[in-house]
């Protein structure tokens, strides 16, 4: 298997279109990384890195930056204000007529989704460097060298600033690189910290704080996490559709048997992400008011609480029924099968297969949710049977890199074979 990956690899790079895209993938990653070395002036990092150091919820923000909020860096944010954005721009095209016109225009109602995708995303960047540094103010007063006006405005636009050019910088990999530029940034962010976290897990063994069997269970739990993922991300009902055959002319149509695929896993990572953000308001809020209701709010959903896990795993699940029911309309699915000549066999085309579609899709999806939800909440579990404290890279992190991984993969995978090579699957 390995002698078939690297052979792969070396035909990927013999071809100079794919070895151009590579390469493009690659030093936009290295443009990202030296981002993440660019503090933003006004802040004391060592007091940054306390505060993530603290078990916060900024530790697990840290890795999806991929160390980019330890130095408190221009891409501190990281993409999440424009994945943010698009996931509201998606909610809007069912929301909002004009907005759900634009999606069927074809390549000129995508621009213009495009386009206000992107004002949203400077717009929700600044309100979330905006709560970041009332929050980090509040946590840890010295953590402002000159607090003022004038501070607080250079460090909100110096952050938004980072956020737009990661935006740019995942829009150029997805144009001229290889895969899709936005998960290859949280990849890449999320990759970058694994030689921390390995540093990490070595001094806690040799200063006697984990034992080689609690090390030994991590890596088992990490294994069986990985191969969940790969099976669910892969996994996928197969409804088989009929065709029935059409004479037009001298020529005949259909009379062919194919399948609509219903993935277990049909929302991704979208879910974990909407949930999360949802769950960072009561934080968010708490920093810039003292009232004490919604103090005690904070405090309630104090990350890696009972209560947090409890809300962010119905939360995702929840997200999750409400995002598949958006990408994947039986009702849709039904009349375009009819419209064509088709039917599943045993089931009547019509309502009865609309019907018949809602039934498999809510029992695929239920298997997809839970799971979503189970792997998210392993930081909060691990901990406790492992007692290896500080495990950010979890579930979700796990989700994001085996995913991204597989999706690449298979483009290139794509590629290769569309130019008769032997590709990384066998």
């Amino acid at each position: 298997m390995a002698t078939a990956m690297l052979a792969a690899v070396g035909h990927a790079f013999k071809l100079a279109d794919l070895r151009r895209r590579i390469l493009f993938t690659l030093g936009m990653f290295l443009v990202y990384r030296i981002g993440v070395h660019i503090p933003v002036p006004g802040l004391d990092p060592h007091v940054i890195s306390d505060l993530i150091r603290s078990g916060t919820i900024f530790g697990l923000l840290d890795i999806f930056s991929g160390g980019a909020l330890r130095y408190f860096s221009i891409f501190a944010m990281s993409i999440m204000p424009y994945i943010n954005a698009s996931i509201i721009m998606q909610l809007m095209t069912i929301a909002i007529p004009r907005v759900e016109q634009w999606a069927k225009e074809g390549e000129e109602g995508r621009r213009r989704i495009t386009e206000w995708t992107r004002y949203l995303t400077v717009v929700l960047g600044a309100l979330q460097a905006v709560g970041t540094i009332f929050l980090i103010e509040r946590s840890r007063p010295g953590a402002v060298l000159r607090p003022g006006l004038l501070s607080d405005i250079v460090i909100v636009v110096a952050l938004t600033a980072g956020t737009t050019f990661l935006m740019w910088v995942g829009e150029q990999i997805t144009e001229h690189g290889i895969g899709n530029g936005i998960s290859l940034l949280v990849f890449a962010g999320i990759v970058s910290r694994l030689p921390s976290g390995a540093g990490t897990l070595v001094e806690y063994l040799t200063g006697g704080v984990v034992s080689v069997v609690s090390l030994v269970i991590l890596v088992i739990v990490g294994l069986a996490v990985i191969a969940g993922v790969i099976v669910v991300q892969q996994g996928q009902r197969r409804i088989p559709v009929q065709y029935a055959k059409r004479v037009v002319g001298r020529r005949v149509y259909g009379g062919r048997a194919t399948h609509i695929p219903i993935r277990v896993n049909t929302a991704g990572v979208i879910p974990v992400i909407f949930a999360a953000s949802l769950l960072a308001l009561p934080q968010t809020f708490g920093s810039f008011f003292t009232w004490h209701w919604v103090q005690t709010l904070m405090n309630f959903f104090r990350f890696g609480g009972f209560w947090y896990e409890f809300v962010y795993f119905w939360l995702i699940v929840a997200f999750t029924f409400f995002y598949t029911a958006i990408v994947f309309n039986p009702q849709d699915v039904s009349e375009n099968i009819r419209k064509y000549g088709g039917f599943i066999p045993g089931i009547r085309p019509g309502r009865p297969t609309t019907e018949y579609l809602e039934r498999v899709l809510v029992r695929v999806t239920v298997v997809g949710a839970v799971f979503l939800g189970l792997v998210s909440v392993l930081p909060a579990v691990v901990p406790g049977i492992t007692s290896i404290p500080n495990i950010y890279f979890g579930g979700t992190a796990l989700l994001i890199v085996v995913g991204v991984s597989l999706e690449t993969m298979m483009q290139i995978e794509s590629q290769l074979l569309m130019r008769q090579y032997q590709g990384f699957l066998r």
